[in-house]
């Protein structure tokens, strides 16, 4: 049997064992050490295995996933978010559907912190969600725009999942991390625009909130000082070229740690919860980030990927139209697949065909995180819809879905704007020092 003929069988009993709900890591890991057996030797196999463990657990370069979802843990715990809402609220809260904007906002604020989609989701849900039923707001506007500002975290650095395009592309992550500040920027624009345009449309959404002094928003900004020194401490460590990615996370971990103590927001339950987030978290990741490798050497050896290179080549369409293709590609995969699983599953086979094409790979990863983020808030796979359907059990399934699909078309402008303009993504990590 062919090589190309054993790589597609396997690629079906991959997914096969993904509709049996087999775990994704050993999925991969299983088809992969089977084919690589088949094609090469079970010896060979075996050694790839010892190397790739070996390679996955004990590489430096991967203790920045760690650091980042600690900082995460240790944010949440210690009440960052429910400070980013409450001082969101004051400053926006007046104006009509205020409190969706204010949510927003500082969703926007906790995924620069958290790095993650369903922890923004779950934490922003908890503290926003009864305030605007409090004040009257449509369950699905309300729920909607939780859902799509907890997406963000996909896209805002320092996102988890950014860390693993790294990983599997080979790319700096500190440049990926800086790519992804501008479309983060505007992607949190479209969304309070589109808030903006569905309450001109329909007041009965959201009720205007009552007037707030300067004192009052000027009090409630400085509250939220922890959040923009970590920012500015991890990011501009970043380009300024203080840190290396694995130094900005611990420095960023620690950061969080100290205002927790000192805010005395921080009990030992916190603590213990925090680091079995990290541990949860992370060991999940490596696992899936270990059997995306194996299945990934079985797809070099299967010959695949060079021949899809080979035959994407001599298409007679420009590189623009088959870039088109594969971004709809992603889009339509989305609603089928998580986004963690979507990523290790396609990443290690595309990036080769786009880096051919001669695309920035830093660009694409940016764009593959947007498409991504559409996937967390589309049915019938949308984590984010489940998680807010978690925090408000009250409100039916089908009236979330209903509240994101405005949310979801400002994403899709998002995603033309950064194809038509790839400076929004690039320009950043052009002035990057190392």
């Amino acid at each position: 049997m062919s090589e190309i003929a054993v790589g597609l069988i396997a690629f079906g009993v991959m997914l096969l064992l993904f509709a049996l709900r087999v775990p994704i890591s050993f999925a991969m890991a299983i088809v992969g050490f089977a084919g690589f057996s088949y094609l090469v030797s079970p010896k060979a196999a075996l050694t790839l295995i010892a190397h790739d463990i070996w390679y996955n657990f004990a590489n430096y370069n991967y203790t920045v996933l760690p650091m980042f979802v600690l900082m995460g843990s240790f944010a949440y715990v210690s009440g960052i978010g429910d400070r980013l809402y409450s001082a969101s609220s004051v400053v926006m809260g007046k104006t009509r559907g205020g409190l969706a904007a204010a949510t927003i906002g500082a969703c926007a604020c906790f995924s620069a912190i958290s790095g993650t989609t369903d922890g923004t989701a779950a934490a922003m849900g908890r503290v926003a969600l009864p305030e605007m039923k409090k004040y009257g707001y449509d369950d699905s506007l309300a729920t909607g725009c939780v859902a799509a500002g907890g997406s963000l975290g996909i896209l805002i650095p320092p996102s988890s999942l950014m860390i693993i395009y790294g990983i599997l592309t080979g790319q700096s992550i500190g440049k990926l991390f800086l790519a992804g500040i501008f479309p983060g920027i505007l992607l949190t624009i479209l969304f309070l625009a589109v808030i903006v345009a569905l309450c001109h449309y329909n007041p009965r959404l959201a009720p205007a909130g009552g007037p707030t002094t300067w004192k009052e928003k000027l009090r409630a900004i400085m509250g939220i000082w922890e959040a923009a020194i970590l920012f500015s401490l991890v990011l501009g460590g970043l380009f300024a070229g203080w840190f290396s990615p694995t130094q900005a996370g611990t420095a960023g971990a620690a950061g969080t740690l100290i205002i927790a103590l000192v805010r005395r927001k921080l009990t030992w339950a916190g603590v213990s919860y925090a680091i079995r987030d990290t541990l949860d978290v992370c060991g999940l990741s490596m696992f899936i980030i270990f059997g995306a490798v194996v299945f990934g050497h079985f797809m070099a050896v299967s010959t695949i990927p060079m021949l899809l290179v080979e035959a994407i080549k001599v298409l007679p369409l420009p590189p623009e139209a088959t870039m088109g293709a594969i971004i709809f590609l992603y889009f339509l995969a989305g609603f089928c697949m998580d986004a963690f699983g979507l990523m290790v599953l396609t990443v290690p086979i595309i990036y080769p065909v786009v880096e051919a094409l001669g695309f920035d790979l830093i660009w694409f990863g940016v764009v593959v995180m947007l498409i991504i983020e559409m996937g967390v808030i589309t049915p019938p796979v949308g984590i984010n819809v489940y998680v807010i359907k978690g925090v408000a059990p009250d409100v039916p399934l089908e009236s979330i879905f209903k509240g994101i699909f405005p949310f979801l078309a400002a994403e899709i402008v998002a995603a033309a704007l950064l194809v038509f303009f790839p400076e929004i993504v690039t320009y950043l990590p052009g002035l990057m020092v190392y």
